[in-house]
């Protein structure tokens, strides 16, 4: 019968609540007054007539109030609320109406009895319905994922009541580290201590874990996941109730947890100043628009109000794909081409009237620059001298190199280029003043193109084994938006030939990480120690060009800015006299597919270059 009624039209449903309503307010008015003369009572004359059209009263109010077009099985506080003043008028209006019209044998009480008893009446059959209904709606719940629910909060309660509409998962606990809330119960589920998740998992069979916590700092999140990795459990996140943006959570807004929300950390407020001085109405180019870094630059930079935005990009798909995510066609120009070929950049700076260029246009996967030395070379170091060259030509005020933590001591034919490319831009820093150069210098960044990241989602998705080179293996890490963030903000106060550094904050081993990420999926790390787990880590060795330790900075030398994550670095540098005829060399070798000389003329430019292999170029081998 409850499945029949949950089917029929919605309209009949809003007439069979109203003829219920109409019946239950008649029978809470004779209630009324049975219990306040003592028997039951049965009324004669007009005051049978005022308690029958009582209903003519109530209806027209639960109507204004929305009483009919709320979903039953799906009822929640506010619209007990709603029922609360409906109610609450209609009573004040009949006993009004009552009195008014002169009907005696009403007393007073009655009014106030009245008004209970319809409240609990309307208010627990619509409970008890949407408690049946949504029972019937859920369907068998022996197959649903038993859940915890970490934080007893706001939003913690919001996806509980949620989650029992939910035909995937029974919420079965919260988990709370407040101590004044344990043992205590929210809506029937009890609360139990976070430092006790191996006895909560065993008690009550859970297979999640969903994170709702309604204000954690990093740290705070980042410790809470760090515990959790210890149990097979599969972790799931529910964002802050500010990014919802709903007013209300919904079970739809629980996602993966991101390995973001283990290493990241409390975001430090951006300078607005710094942030505008070079984009708000201006006319600003992004090379390699279609990359990692390239795209989260035109994302930003046309929230920060740029005039015209010119995406300039050698890729036709990464350019057609940015350019459609912005979906600006007033402001934004997609421009195809490469940054080796200076007449079209200086051309387009010329008809646009550039004013900023954020040139993050590289080759930087280690391996595939090792594999291809000369197509590196040529645009990392002379697609930047061109495009410096260009900005230089076309009065460019500001240009901002994209530049790596590999560009320091480099080991390997990548890093080389792009510490070659800085040394050329702090070349013509002092060569000219028509142009601002300056370098922002960062590790990795969170789920880029080439990152370890989506390598290790695939690998585990797919049952692994998960890759690590060495175990010993480290880097820094930074999400996107940060790290572009604070590259706009870097450049605005570049002076000439500045180099900055980004605070990457802590190192991370990358077998740890591939380990988290495992364990976050809900899987154990397959080992020695443990044969019967689900995923295993191999270790393949260091790849051509790679080093088991990054570094940011070359020397010692360096100091603060104006902003807290930015440091200025004090670097050596060669004038434009003497790089430029060894840049001259360095181009003949390019031409000439001269790899030994090439490799040489890199070592001569950048005396801290040390190869870690030997010349593995995938031509250079062919013939040799």
């Amino acid at each position: 019968m409850i499945k029949t009624l949950i089917n029929i039209p919605r309209l009949h449903k809003q007439w069979l609540i109203g003829l219920t309503d109409s019946v239950v307010l008649v029978l809470a008015l004779l209630l009324s007054f049975s219990l306040r003369l003592g028997y039951w009572y049965w009324p004669d004359g007009g005051l049978l007539w005022v308690i029958l059209g009582a209903p003519v009263i109530a209806v027209p109010i639960f109507i204004k109030f929305g009483l009919y077009h709320s979903i039953v099985r799906f009822l929640g506080l506010k619209a007990l609320w709603s029922v609360v003043q409906a109610v609450s008028l209609y009573a004040l209006i009949w006993g009004v109406a009552g009195f008014m019209v002169a009907i005696e044998g009403i007393p007073r009480s009655v009014v106030l009895i009245n008004l209970i008893l319809s409240v609990a009446a309307i208010g627990g059959l619509r409970m008890l319905a949407r408690w049946a209904l949504s029972d019937v709606h859920t369907g068998d719940q022996s197959n649903r994922i038993r859940v915890a629910i970490y934080g007893a909060g706001s939003s913690g309660r919001q996806l509980a009541e949620a989650l029992l509409q939910s035909n995937e998962y029974k919420p079965a606990a919260f988990i709370d580290d407040n101590k004044d809330l344990l043992r205590q119960s929210v809506n029937g589920l009890k609360i139990y201590d976070g430092q006790n998740i191996k006895a909560l998992i065993e008690e009550r069979q859970i297979q999640e874990v969903l994170l709702a916590l309604d204000a954690p700092s990093k740290q705070k999140h980042n410790q809470i996941i760090s515990n959790l990795e210890a149990y097979p459990l599969h972790v799931r996140i529910l964002p802050k109730v500010s990014e919802l943006a709903r007013g209300r959570v919904r079970v739809e807004d629980l996602r993966e947890v991101s390995i973001d929300d283990v290493l990241g950390r409390d975001k430090v407020d951006p300078n607005s100043s710094l942030l505008h001085v070079n984009i708000e109405n201006k006319v600003v180019m992004v090379t390699g628009a279609g990359g990692s870094i390239g795209s989260e630059l035109c994302r930003q930079i046309l929230k920060l109000g740029a005039r015209k935005l010119i995406l300039f990009e050698q890729s036709e798909l990464a350019l057609y794909l940015i350019d459609r995510e912005l979906n600006d066609k007033k402001k934004v120009y997609p421009v195809l081409g490469s940054v080796t070929n200076q007449a079209r950049i200086e051309k387009i700076c010329q008809e646009f009237g550039v004013q900023t260029i954020y040139h993050a246009a590289a080759y930087k996967h280690v391996p595939m620059v090792e594999y291809n030395t000369t197509e590196g070379v040529m645009n990392n170091v002379f697609g930047t001298q061109y495009c410096a060259q260009a900005a230089i030509n076309s009065g460019v005020k500001t240009f901002v190199l994209i530049s790596t933590d590999k560009a320091v001591r480099p080991t390997n034919t990548m890093g080389a280029t792009k510490r070659s490319a800085e040394m050329v831009l702090q070349a013509l820093a002092v060569q000219q003043n028509n142009t601002k150069f300056s370098m922002v210098r960062f590790g990795n960044v969170l789920d880029s193109s080439g990152s370890v990241i989506p390598l290790f989602k695939r690998q585990i998705k797919s049952g692994g084994p998960v890759t690590v080179t060495d175990i010993n293996i480290v880097r820094y890490f930074m999400t996107i938006p940060e790290a572009v963030e604070l590259v706009i903000q870097a450049g605005a106060m570049g002076a000439g030939g500045d180099v900055f550094v980004l605070d990457m904050g802590k190192p991370v081993r990358i077998d740890d990480l591939a380990k988290k990420m495992i364990q976050l999926s809900g899987l154990e790390v397959k080992s020695k120690s443990n044969p019967d787990g689900d995923i295993g880590i191999k270790y393949t060795g260091l790849r051509p060009g790679e080093k088991l330790f990054e570094e940011l900075l070359i020397g010692s030398n360096v100091s603060k800015t104006e902003h807290v994550l930015i440091m200025r670095a004090k670097e050596e540098m060669l004038a434009w006299e003497y790089l430029r005829p060894a840049l001259h060399r360095l181009h003949e070798a390019v031409e000439s597919d001269d790899h030994v000389l090439l490799r040489a003329l890199l070592m001569q430019i950048v005396p801290g270059f040390q190869p870690q292999c030997d010349i593995v170029d995938i031509l250079y081998n062919k013939i040799t």
